[in-house]
């Protein structure tokens, strides 16, 4: 990819971030930034606007990181297990759903709260990352469906972790959603960038 490409990809993406986590800001907390604009404050709402966009940059940065790394570690994995490659992100993809469900509901669930209310947002993330996967696999070719619904997926998971950590829900939604969103835009408009000639 030339430096030029590269730029308009970072710069596209940073726009996506802090665009997709201010809508999800305000949509996550709404109950609390609803008096702002009840109140018509005007400077309030622009420095809450101001925050969302910096916290989305961030959001933005993590997501091009682990876009890229995956990029260099799928590259490593095609050449060390050729063939076996799809497989081992399927386990992979299969463990990770697995974890994200039991793992988390063992070590944050309180007295009286079942595993099912730790199934649906792991579940929801999966199937997304399934449809983006489709249309990857529509956009170039069918190789391509398995390692996109792993990055999608498991990339995904491992950048949304210090939220996971945190375990508050109001962060876990504030940075699912703009890493998906991320994720998703830099996967399909990769091959786009690529065939320009300037």
């Amino acid at each position: 990819m030339k430096s030029r490409n590269w730029v308009r990809l970072f710069l596209s993406t940073l726009l996506i971030g802090a665009i997709s986590t201010i809508i999800t800001g305000f949509a996550v907390k709404w109950s609390e930034y609803k008096e702002l604009f009840i109140a018509s404050d005007f400077v309030e709402i622009l420095m809450v606007i101001f925050w969302l966009i910096g916290v989305g940059f961030i959001f933005s940065i993590i997501s091009q990181m682990g876009f890229f790394a995956y990029l260099s570690v799928h590259r490593i994995g095609q050449g060390l297990f050729k063939g076996a490659w799809s497989p081992a992100q399927i386990v992979l993809i299969a463990f990770v759903l697995f974890d994200l469900i039991y793992f988390r509901f063992q070590v944050f669930a309180t007295e009286g709260e079942t595993i099912s209310s730790y199934v649906w947002v792991p579940v929801g993330i999966f199937v997304f990352s399934l449809i983006i996967a489709y249309f990857k696999s529509k956009q170039t070719n069918r190789k391509a469906f398995i390692p996109a619904a792993f990055f999608m997926f498991v990339v995904t998971v491992i950048e949304w972790v210090p939220a996971i950590r945190a375990n508050d829900e109001s962060w876990l939604y504030l940075m699912i959603f703009p890493l998906l969103i991320c994720n998703a835009y830099q996967l399909l408009i990769l091959p786009k960038i690529t065939k320009q000639k300037s």
